[in-house]
């Protein structure tokens, strides 16, 4: 054999080694996969109120509330009763419903027309549209006052029967008075959020505690539901149907008071000085 020959074959040897003694000393990272794609997690209606807003600006409200008129009224007062009245709301409860519709929480009823434009709709402009809402006087319609012919509720005007329930419940079912939270004239409670109901269409009223009777809900935090599904739950349609006309008619008792037609009142006696010296 050649030494050409014999030198070529101890190189090519002395390659194969150092080429296996350095694989021995490194890492090849292969081609990694495509990450698997995961579905965007489901934003609730919790979390877009926790969005950092400002509380709503009824003047920044009044221009985008533009698109609401036309189911809701100019000033939040529908002329069709199947949409809610809007007028008097408070802010907090506005802006949370426009929420529940954004992320599908609130499908039910009408839920399919209201969704686009809550879409369209950021936390801010919910809280002003809200705050726009709560400036405008709500109007009340009027209660079904025909007298009820048969059945446990017999002799009693129609209205007279959700009278009772929104006044004094009925303990024996566990049903509380409604104006434990909504207040004794059905203007609500904006501590907690809960709602206007004073004057609300009774088709309206009549749908949304059938939705709670049913005790389903896509809510992600339910506890404001589940409350309300507690209190529905035992209703009669009668019932239902009596306590939403009667919520229709309700409103405070000043919206009867009219100033100019209001008779003076007497002014207090004036003290004497004995008396004003004697702080009597």
């Amino acid at each position: 054999m050649s030494q050409a020959r014999i030198l070529g074959l101890i190189g090519i040897a002395t390659l194969a080694v150092a080429t296996v003694a350095y694989a021995a000393q490194t890492t090849v990272n292969p081609i990694p996969d495509n990450e698997p794609v995961e579905a965007a997690p489901l934003v609730t209606a919790a979390e877009l109120a926790a969005e950092p807003v400002a509380w709503g600006n009824a003047e920044a409200g009044a221009a985008k509330a533009g698109t609401c008129a036309a189911c809701h009224g100019v000033d939040g007062n529908p002329s069709d009763p199947q949409y809610p009245r809007l007028a008097g709301q408070n802010e907090r409860y506005i802006a949370h419903q426009v929420a529940l519709y954004k992320t599908g929480e609130r499908s039910g009823a009408m839920a399919a027309v209201m969704k686009p434009f809550a879409d369209e709709l950021s936390a801010q402009d919910a809280r002003d549209i809200g705050a726009f809402f709560a400036t405008q006087k709500a109007g009340a319609g009027v209660a079904d006052d025909t007298v009820i012919a048969s059945g446990p509720n017999e002799g009693l005007k129609f209205f007279e029967v959700g009278e009772k329930l929104f006044r004094g419940g009925d303990t024996a079912r566990g049903i509380p008075a409604c104006l434990a939270c909504h207040g004794p004239d059905g203007t609500g409670n904006p501590g907690p959020a809960y709602p206007h109901i004073a004057g609300q269409m009774a088709d309206y009223t009549q749908r949304r505690l059938e939705e709670y009777r049913s005790g389903v809900t896509a809510e992600q935090e339910p506890h404001l539901f589940n409350v309300m599904a507690a209190v529905a739950a035992p209703l009669t349609d009668e019932e239902i149907g009596a306590l939403s006309s009667y919520l229709q008619g309700l409103h405070p008792r000043a919206d009867d008071y009219v100033a100019a037609d209001a008779p003076a009142l007497p002014s207090a006696p004036a003290q004497t000085e004995a008396e004003a010296a004697s702080g009597s």
